[in-house]
């Protein structure tokens, strides 16, 4: 979950397109705002990285911990 003018979003895209590429995961964005149960759920928290659909984290990307979840 990202928002557009967030440079901590920006930052973790790039995080995880390296780190999705490396694994040959496929991984796309959504903007935050384009959704009001998005933005209730994760407005305050962006970046917000789910996997499979589940909250793995926020703010910063966790580079081990998602290079396991992924690679599970």
């Amino acid at each position: 979950m990202t928002r557009a003018g967030c440079h901590a979003c920006e930052r973790a895209e790039q995080q995880v397109e390296r780190i999705c590429t490396e694994l040959g995961v496929e991984w796309s964005t959504a903007d935050v705002d384009s959704d009001t149960e998005w933005r209730a759920e994760y407005g305050d928290r962006v970046p917000v990285i789910l996997v499979d659909g589940k909250e793995h984290g926020y703010w910063t990307v966790e580079e081990d911990r998602l290079r396991a979840a992924l690679s599970s």
